[in-house]
């Protein structure tokens, strides 16, 4: 049994029982903004979407960054994965963070008895033995991370090939995997140790999360000097790719400041979605679950929809 689903467009059905499928308050005729997303949360719902993304032509494998805690980072890996799996595409999450907030998001079993990213890097297990299919999106998958990944920066200097042991196991995988991943996405902690510099190494782009507020832009200069210091040292593929701007609130002036001073510095590569601040995203990992899964209508939930379709189709 495949686990790709079926497409297909709203029906009338969809649009009337749209109502129930979300907790934020849903209205208006079925040519409206409010219906259309209403639509599309019947869809996502059910495990459908009305149009399947391209495929990539080869594997894009992206490290979810910021050195800044609090901007959205794990909670745009975990949306964005299941934004993409939603809409037709094969993808993979590395949590990578010794909090293991990815792997509660995705519902993925992270007890100290469970095969993790720790036993990958520290013990040269197969990473195809830690993954783990994610219940309730298809096409998504993730590696989970336990409490022992807390030590793991301490146990990795000893090791030869430190810096790339996340790379290798990717790597193999892959070329041994029948079926192909299209996007491999990995959540590393908010710093620059070696478990951060791993997927960094591993990876082919960074996509950087920023949040609209105050002191959202302390930081990223670092992060940019550090992602060249591993360009030019380890990792010559390696490249600020996406720019996702997160929490933002349209009722103030200073997250429409941010966010022109942010598209004003990467241009281009700042997607045009911007993540509107929700109650929903935050809800959402207290149940175990994604905001496209928890409340597929609400705002939240369409804008990481609509951010991930973004990202597949980046030229």
């Amino acid at each position: 049994m495949t686990d790709t689903p079926n497409y297909f467009g709203p029906s009338d059905a969809a649009l009337q029982a749209a109502v129930d499928v979300s907790r934020e308050t849903l209205g208006g005729g079925s040519d409206t903004p409010i219906a259309q997303a209403a639509a599309a949360a019947v869809l996502v719902a059910s495990g459908r979407v009305a149009d399947q993304l391209p495929r990539p032509l080869q594997t894009r494998i992206l490290t979810i960054s910021n050195q800044k805690g609090g901007v959205g980072k794990t909670t745009t890996t975990v949306n964005l994965a299941a934004g993409l799996a939603f809409q037709g595409l094969r993808v993979l999450v590395i949590d990578l963070d010794p909090q293991g907030n990815a792997s509660t998001a995705l519902g993925m079993p992270h007890h100290d008895e469970v095969d993790s990213i720790y036993e990958v890097l520290l013990e040269d297990m197969p990473l195809a033995q830690a993954v783990q299919k994610v219940e309730q999106i298809p096409n998504l998958y993730g590696v989970p991370a336990t409490l022992d990944l807390a030590g793991a920066e301490l146990e990795l200097v000893s090791l030869v090939a430190r810096e790339n042991r996340l790379k290798r196991a990717i790597e193999t995988y892959l070329n041994q995997s029948t079926d192909r991943f299209d996007f491999v996405l990995i959540d590393c902690p908010p710093s620059l140790g070696l478990l951060t510099v791993n997927a960094l190494v591993a990876a082919t782009e960074v996509l950087i999360p920023i949040q609209c507020e105050y002191y959202a832009l302390e930081g990223l200069g670092q992060l940019v000097r550090n992602v060249e210091k591993i360009q030019e040292f380890l990792n010559p593929n390696i490249f600020i790719s996406t720019i996702l701007l997160t929490m933002y609130d349209g009722r103030t002036r200073l997250s429409a400041q941010v966010a022109q001073e942010v598209r004003d510095f990467f241009g281009e590569r700042v997607l045009p979605t911007a993540i509107p601040r929700s109650v929903r995203v935050s809800e959402a990992p207290s149940f175990q679950q994604t905001v496209l899964t928890y409340d597929p209508g609400s705002t939240g939930a369409q804008s990481y929809l609509q951010a991930a379709r973004e990202l597949a189709l980046q030229a």
